[in-house]
């Protein structure tokens, strides 16, 4: 006997939920993360730099998991992008992942910035 189920509902956020993950992503107007951390180089000068491998690879790390947590959020049908946050003072999860993919791109510009002066970019 087969399971009967309901039929999906489409999702009216579909489009929208696409594009803030391309933003998030990066590629189109922006540097992707994975580009400008690629072959960072290891000798940074000696005031400015972690203070260990460990603790920029555990940076990266985490800058990776709070991106795919962001991208979860956005996919997820069940989250209304429009809603206000309940803990916040009027945001949205659209408002919020526009900062984010903002906030990013300006620090991804940074890095590349901080590459170019060290002579360790490399336009492809």
């Amino acid at each position: 006997m087969a399971v009967k189920r309901k039929p999906r509902r489409s999702d009216p956020q579909r489009s929208l939920r696409d594009h803030l993950v391309e933003l998030l992503d990066g590629g189109h107007a922006h540097v992707t993360f994975e580009d400008a951390i690629a072959d960072w180089p290891p000798d940074w000068p000696a005031g400015d730099a972690p203070p260990d491998a460990g603790a920029w690879d555990k940076s990266v790390a985490q800058v990776k998991r709070d991106l795919q947590a962001m991208r979860r959020l956005v996919r997820d049908p069940a989250t209304d992008l429009f809603a206000r946050l309940p803990h916040g003072t009027g945001q949205t999860v659209l408002r919020e992942a526009l900062v984010l993919a903002d906030h990013n791109a300006y620090h991804l510009g940074q890095l590349v910035l901080i590459r170019r002066l060290l002579g360790a970019w490399k336009t492809k």
